[in-house]
C-alpha cells in the first residue's frame, strides 16, 4: 500500500525548490522590466551601507605636486529583515488514486504533473505577492498584505518625498514643464549613479488626463493624427519621460482588493542604474537551507497526519529596495 506516492528523491525539498523556481512566472510588470534583480543572500537580515558619492572637479596642480585628496561621501549602515512569506497546499488522496504502477515512468510523469500543478497554483500566489513588495519599494513605502507599513524607505534614509502636482485638470498647465522638474529633480540626486532614462508607472486616471490634456494632445496631432488613434498606454514618450499605465490589483486574504497604484497618483523612477533597486532572497528556515545562498522561491512537502493526502509548504523570503529613495518621485493629477 502507498502511503507517500511522493516519497522519493525526485520530489524531495531539493528537487521540488528547483522545480517550483523554473515553473512560469505569470505575474509582475516589475519582473519583466527586471528592474530590481534577485540577489541571494545567507542571513534572514541586511545591512544596506549607504555611501553618498560625490563628484568633484579636479583643480589644475603643478607638475609633480601631490594629488588632491579624494572626498569620498559619509557612510551608514542600515539593517532590514526580509519578509518571510509562508504558504502551504494539500494534495488529497484523491487526486493520485489509481497511479497503480508506482515507480513506473508513467507513473512519476503523471505524480509530477500533479505536483506542478499545486506548485503552479502556490508560485502564482508568491509572484502577485512579490509584484506587490516591489512596487511598494518603487514607492518608496514596502506595505504588508494588510496595507500596514513594513517599510518606510524615506524614513528610513532620512530623505523627503519629491512630489510634483501635474495640475492636469488646468489646460494651462506647462505638462512638459512639469516632466522637465521629475528629471531635474531625479538627475540632481543620481550622486554618482548612471542611468538610461526615466521612466512612469501610472494609475489609469493619471493616464486618461494626461493624454488627454490639450498640450499633450497638440504634441499628438503635430506628429501624427494616426498617433492619436492608437492605444498608447503602455509606450508614451513625452517631456523626455516613458509614461506606462500600470493597473495591476489584488485581493488580501480577506477579499478586499487593493491597487498597487491608487487613482490619480504616478511613480517616476529612473532606468538603468547599477546598483539602486535590489529585490534580496533570503534562505528558507530549512535544515537544508542553512548557510546557503537564498532562493526566491522553496517548497516542501510530507504526509499529512493519518496519511490523508500530502502537505505541500511553499515560502519565499524577498526583500525589495530601493537603495536612493530620493531618486523616486510621486506625481498627483490634480
Amino acid at each position: 500500500m502507498i502511503t507517500n506516492p511522493f516519497d522519493t528523491d525526485a520530489f524531495s525539498v531539493v528537487e521540488l525548490t528547483n522545480a517550483i523556481n523554473v515553473l512560469p512566472n505569470n505575474y509582475g510588470r516589475l519582473r519583466r522590466m527586471n528592474l530590481m534583480p534577485v540577489q541571494g543572500v545567507r542571513t534572514r537580515t541586511v545591512m544596506i551601507e549607504e555611501k553618498n558619492g560625490v563628484l568633484n572637479l579636479i583643480p589644475s596642480q603643478p607638475v609633480g605636486a601631490p594629488g588632491t585628496p579624494n572626498k569620498t561621501g559619509s557612510r551608514k549602515a542600515r539593517t532590514f529583515a526580509v519578509p518571510h512569506l509562508p504558504l502551504d497546499g494539500v494534495i488529497l488522496p484523491d487526486e493520485y488514486d489509481g497511479i497503480r504502477a508506482f515507480g513506473s515512468e508513467d507513473a512519476m510523469a503523471e505524480l509530477a504533473s500533479i505536483m506542478n500543478d499545486h506548485l503552479q497554483g502556490l508560485k502564482d500566489k508568491h509572484a502577485i505577492t512579490l509584484e506587490w513588495l516591489r512596487m511598494g519599494a518603487l514607492k518608496g513605502l514596502i506595505l504588508n498584505a494588510d496595507g500596514t507599513t513594513m517599510y518606510d524607505l524615506f524614513n528610513e534614509f532620512e530623505v523627503t518625498q519629491k512630489t510634483v502636482n501635474f495640475a492636469l485638470g488646468t489646460d494651462a498647465t506647462d505638462v512638459r514643464g512639469k516632466c522637465f522638474d521629475v528629471l531635474r529633480h531625479i538627475e540632481d540626486n543620481l550622486q554618482g549613479e548612471v542611468y538610461t532614462g526615466v521612466h512612469c508607472l501610472c494609475s489609469s486616471t493619471f493616464m486618461d488626463k494626461l493624454i488627454n490634456h490639450p498640450n499633450v494632445y497638440d504634441t499628438f496631432l503635430y506628429q501624427s493624427s494616426e498617433r492619436l488613434r492608437e492605444d498608447v498606454r503602455k509606450a508614451f514618450d513625452f517631456g523626455g519621460i516613458r509614461f506606462e499605465e500600470y493597473r495591476g490589483q489584488a485581493t488580501d486574504i480577506e477579499d478586499n482588493t487593493r491597487q498597487f497604484i491608487a487613482d490619480g497618483e504616478a511613480h517616476f523612477f529612473p532606468r538603468g542604474t547599477r546598483n539602486t533597486f535590489s529585490t534580496y532572497a533570503a534562505p528558507a528556515d530549512f535544515m537544508e537551507a542553512v548557510n546557503t545562498r537564498g532562493k526566491l522561491f522553496y517548497a516542501k512537502q510530507e504526509p499529512r497526519k493519518y496519511n490523508r493526502g500530502v502537505d505541500i509548504h511553499t515560502q519565499s523570503n524577498p526583500l525589495p529596495i530601493c537603495r536612493r529613495p530620493a531618486l523616486l518621485v510621486k506625481g498627483t493629477d490634480t
